[in-house]
C-alpha cells in the first residue's frame, strides 16, 4: 500500500484538529451573535411598547369620534398583534423564571387546543388527540409550557393552510439517561420541511412564512431547554412535519 492509500485511510490528524477548530470558533461566533441580537431585540421591543401606550390612546380617541366600526377593528387588531409580536421578543431575551410545580400535561394541552379550536374549524382541519402518556405529570411552569405547546400548534395550523390533520400524541419513553421522558408530538399534514431549512427552524427570526416572525419555535425550544428537555423535528417534504417535546416526567 501506497503511503498515500495509508494517508487517505487513516486520515489527517492535523486535518481534523483544524477543521474542529474552525467548527469551534464558528459556533462561538454565533453564540456572539445571538447574544448581541438578544440585547438589540429587547431594546427594540421596549421602545415599540412604550410608544404603543401613546399611541393606543390617541387612537382609541379618534375611534370613539369615527363612525367605520369595521377601520376601528382592523386598526384594533393590528395594534394589539404589534404589542404581542414585542412582547414575544422581550420574552426571547430575557425570559421570566420558571415557576416551577407538578403539571398535568393533558390538562394543559386541552387548554391550549380549547383557545385555538375556532381557528382549526375556521380552517377546516381536523384536531385529532391521541393521549398515551400515563401517568402525564411533568415538573414545570404551566405557563411557559402553556406558551410553547400554543406556538407549536399555531405553527402547524399554519403549515396545514386548510383541509387538513392535526395530531397531538403524547407517551412515555425511557431517556438515554434511563429515567422516564415524557414526550408530546405535534404531527401536522402540510407541505413538510425543506431539508436545508431544518437546521435554522428554531433560530430567532428565520421563517420560511410570508407573515412569520420567525419567534414562536425559538421561545418553544428556550422553554423546553428552561425545563431541562428538548424539541426535536422529523419532516418529510409533501407528507407533513412533527414536532416532538420531550420532557423529563415525574409522578403524580
Amino acid at each position: 500500500m501506497s503511503s498515500s492509500q495509508s494517508e487517505n485511510k487513516t486520515g489527517n490528524p492535523a486535518a481534523g484538529s483544524a477543521s474542529a477548530g474552525n467548527d469551534l470558533q464558528e459556533n462561538l461566533r454565533r453564540l456572539d451573535r445571538l447574544a448581541n441580537l438578544g440585547l438589540v431585540s429587547a431594546s427594540i421591543a421596549h421602545e415599540i411598547k412604550n410608544g404603543l401606550v401613546a399611541v393606543n390612546t390617541y387612537v382609541q380617541v379618534l375611534l370613539e369620534k369615527g363612525d367605520d366600526a369595521e377601520m376601528a377593528e382592523v386598526v384594533r387588531r393590528e395594534l394589539k398583534r404589534i404589542d404581542a409580536l414585542a412582547t414575544q421578543m422581550l420574552r426571547l431575551s430575557s425570559p421570566k423564571s420558571a415557576v416551577l410545580a407538578t403539571v398535568r400535561v393533558h390538562h394543559v394541552l386541552d387548554h391550549s387546543l380549547r383557545l385555538l379550536e375556532h381557528q382549526m374549524s375556521g380552517r377546516l382541519i381536523a384536531l385529532k388527540r391521541d393521549y398515551r402518556a400515563i401517568p402525564d405529570t411533568v415538573r414545570g411552569d404551566e405557563s411557559q409550557l402553556q406558551q410553547a405547546f400554543m406556538n407549536l400548534v399555531l405553527n402547524g395550523i399554519e403549515a396545514i393552510g386548510s383541509n387538513g390533520e392535526l395530531t397531538v400524541r403524547t407517551e412515555n419513553s425511557p431517556g438515554a439517561d434511563g429515567k422516564p421522558v415524557l414526550q408530546i408530538f405535534f404531527q401536522d399534514t402540510g407541505p413538510g420541511i425543506a431539508a436545508e431549512n431544518l437546521a435554522r427552524l428554531f433560530e430567532p427570526f428565520f421563517t420560511t412564512k410570508k407573515n412569520g416572525t420567525g419567534l414562536g419555535l425559538a421561545i418553544s425550544q428556550r422553554v423546553a431547554e428552561d425545563h431541562q428537555g428538548k424539541i426535536t423535528v422529523a419532516s418529510e417534504v409533501g407528507r407533513g412535519s412533527t414536532f416532538i417535546v420531550s420532557l423529563a416526567a415525574c409522578p403524580e
